[in-house]
């Protein structure tokens, strides 16, 4: 596998930084500038090739979807059919095909899964010639139900791992390759923004660290000197009104339609989990029973989504739409011991809260029940004694530059200075609350 093809493929993982610019350095070190050398060197020099130990305890992966794998094939063994060829065991349609195959079989109905009204009775059984005993026949029909509950387990795994990638990086794992490959500098500065925008989580009752850095900086201005930039693909993951001034009204439309259909099923998503936990929205401190990992990843999946909605709004010059539809953001759940530190320091309960909770739900106003506008968001704000632009209520959000800090190891977002050490840390479970 050549440098580029190493660099597309690390938009679906999370590499450390330090490792893409290695990447990065080999690929294009000829063609950079003895200052842009120095630069790319700062995070270069980390990467855990150029080190004597090259091992890190974080997963260079995201979360795996667990497939259906045992259903299916104790599916084949029970009614006896041949292998399927290239199923996938986590893709929903593969399943789907499973049970329709099952259904073909008049054993069980699709969909139908009452246990006392929708099984065969003996009769209906011999009917259909199904010659399988009473016990043999509920064993395959029981089967048959749990692959249909595992089909829509998986399709909510599925979700959950797609708005944890949009939440990190936006849609940069649906770059194809022919637009990532089609320009050299774009490639480079897209799978360098990548890696720092999957940056996980510190645990810390301060901001988080912003992934646009000095090296993102240096990357980024090479494509602003090239006439061969792939503003398209940078746009799937770094949009601010610069980048959407390179794009045709036709491109930034068919970006806003998209980005409006993912704000509609992060907030059906939304709505299912304010529903299943009994999440506190004066304080949003997470309690004892709230799922507040997959309401983080969710909640950061709209933020990020809402962001590039805005942001497109602005550079179409669609401001006045606001004045009759304006989402607002979502405020994620705090750790008790992180809210309990946050407030001994002297810190006080988020502003941004205090909108959050005066403002109606996100899955209303796209179930139009409930209208929330520019004004709303405005008067909320000021009651909050914020200021509704800069807050990035009612405006895209600032890209700032930060200085390059290189990536810790972390064990449950608790920073460790010895990768072998967190590896240890993490395997018994300290700092996870569960020792």
């Amino acid at each position: 596998m050549n440098f580029v093809d190493e660099l597309y493929y690390s938009l679906d993982k999370r590499m450390r930084p330090e490792d893409v610019a290695e990447l990065i350095r080999k690929l294009i070190s000829d063609q950079l500038s003895s200052k842009e050398k120095i630069i790319l060197e700062k995070a270069a020099q980390g990467a855990l090739s150029r080190r004597n130990i090259s091992y890190s305890s974080m997963s260079q992966n995201f979360r795996d979807v667990v497939g259906a794998k045992k259903q299916i094939l104790k599916v084949n063994e029970l009614f006896q059919f041949s292998k399927f060829q290239d199923l996938d065991d986590s893709n929903v349609k593969d399943i789907q095909k499973v049970l329709i195959k099952i259904e073909n079989t008049s054993l069980k109905r699709i969909g139908k899964n009452d246990f006392v009204h929708d099984r065969l009775n003996k009769s209906e059984r011999n009917l259909l010639n199904l010659q399988l005993s009473k016990r043999q026949y509920n064993k395959r029909w029981r089967l048959a139900k749990r692959l249909e509950k595992k089909q829509k387990t998986v399709q909510k795994e599925l979700e959950k791992n797609e708005f944890e990638k949009i939440a990190k990086h936006g849609l940069a794992h649906h770059i194809v390759y022919d637009n990532f490959t089609s320009d050299l500098s774009s490639a480079c500065f897209i799978a360098y923004f990548n890696a720092r925008s999957n940056l996980r989580s510190v645990f810390t009752n301060q901001s988080q660290e912003r992934p646009f850095d000095e090296i993102c900086d240096m990357l980024f201005n090479r494509c602003k000197h090239n006439e061969s930039t792939n503003w398209w693909a940078i746009a799937q993951i770094y949009m601010t009104q610069e980048v959407l001034g390179h794009l045709s009204d036709l491109q930034k439309g068919a970006l806003l339609g998209r980005w409006t259909n993912i704000l509609e099923n992060i907030a059906n998503f939304l709505e299912e989990l304010w529903n299943n936990n009994q999440i506190n929205r004066q304080t949003m401190i997470v309690k004892r029973g709230n799922d507040s990992s997959t309401w983080n990843h969710v909640a950061g999946a709209w933020n990020k989504a809402r962001d590039q909605w805005m942001q497109l709004i602005y550079a179409m010059g669609l401001e006045a739409l606001l004045d009759d539809i304006c989402f607002g953001k979502v405020l994620r759940l705090m750790a008790g011991d992180v809210a309990a530190w946050h407030f001994n320091s002297g810190g006080q309960l988020d502003p941004n809260t205090l909108v959050w909770r005066n403002l109606p739900f996100l899955w209303e106003i796209f179930q139009n029940k409930v209208v929330c506008t520019k004004a709303d968001v405005v008067q909320q704000c000021i009651l909050a004694n914020l200021d509704p632009e800069k807050s990035g209520w009612i405006a895209p959000k600032i890209h700032a530059i930060v200085k390059f800090k290189p990536t810790p190891e972390l064990v449950n977002g608790v920073e460790v200075d010895n990768p072998f050490l967190a590896y240890y840390l993490k395997k018994n479970k300290y700092f996870s609350g569960k020792l």
